[in-house]
């Protein structure tokens, strides 16, 4: 079986967010795909098989972190469908059946590809107790994002205090089902880039994830509101940082972003 390592949300290898992929004919019990996700020690592994024509999708998909599966991944979904369409597996739009629905994915010629992911239902949540020492920064806005996405939105008073963030990782995994989304403005309005994020999910362990494209079907419509236009693009200013251009069409959301294989090989432990 080849196997893949894919920098998502890029165009040059070393920034984005690495993934694992990994094409099968069908899914072996959970307990390997697990072993795998955590041999390979990336953020995701999403695994997937085709499915039989005439359906509502075209590829299963899921994803797995080295301590759990997850229910949703944004950056392993651009991941797998890049490896798709490079490799001629899928040709044009492919469609994901998930444990978060139909998920398409939609290759341009000049190589971008766009997502079309359920929009995060954003509600008011009342900040845990912990949450503001274990950030290490008074929230302005706290919301959930529902159960797909699974984090706490944190809006946080500028860029300065967004990168100076230094969380307590093991208080901050008790503050919400998966993770923390802090965003803020960027201190430069014409940087290129509408609002800039970190994101935090140590309960799943991943501390602080490169770039999420699962957090921004929460961080678009939450600035599209607040800057009243629905096209946006977002910075995840992590260490190997990375860009998502994002859409918000109502109860759906696009977000637009680049990949480069930068691992193949063959993977020697056979499925049982």
């Amino acid at each position: 079986m080849r196997i893949r390592l894919v920098d998502a949300f890029t165009d040059r290898p070393f920034a984005g967010n690495p993934a694992g992929v990994l094409l099968l004919d069908a899914f072996p019990d959970d307990a390997w795909l697990q072993n795998v996700a955590l041999e390979m020690n990336q953020a995701e592994t999403a695994f997937a098989h085709p499915l039989p024509g005439g359906g509502e999708a075209d590829w299963a998909l899921r994803w797995f972190t080295p301590a759990t599966e997850v229910r949703m991944c944004g950056h392993a979904t651009l991941a797998t469908a890049h490896v798709l369409h490079t490799t001629g597996a899928h040709q044009g739009p492919v469609r994901f059946a998930t444990l978060s629905g139909v998920l398409t994915a939609t290759p341009a010629k000049d190589g971008w590809i766009t997502l079309d992911f359920p929009t995060a239902p954003l509600t008011p949540a009342k900040a845990p107790a912990e949450l503001a020492e274990a950030l290490g920064a008074e929230p302005l806005t706290v919301l959930d994002t529902g159960p797909d996405v699974g984090d706490l939105l944190v809006e946080v008073a500028d860029e300065r205090t967004l990168l100076a963030l230094s969380p307590d990782f093991k208080t901050l995994a008790r503050c919400s089902e998966r993770g923390v989304i802090a965003t803020t403005r960027p201190a430069d309005p014409a940087a290129g880039h509408d609002f800039v994020s970190r994101c935090f999910f140590p309960r799943v362990g991943i501390d602080e994830d490169p770039v999420t494209g699962s957090a921004h079907t929460a961080l678009a419509p939450f600035w599209a509101e607040r800057l009243g236009r629905p096209d946006l693009t977002g910075l995840q200013a992590s260490a190997r940082s990375g860009l998502v251009r994002t859409e918000v069409r109502g109860d759906r959301t696009l977000l637009t972003g680049r990949a480069v294989t930068v691992v193949e090989g063959e993977l020697l432990a056979p499925a049982p």
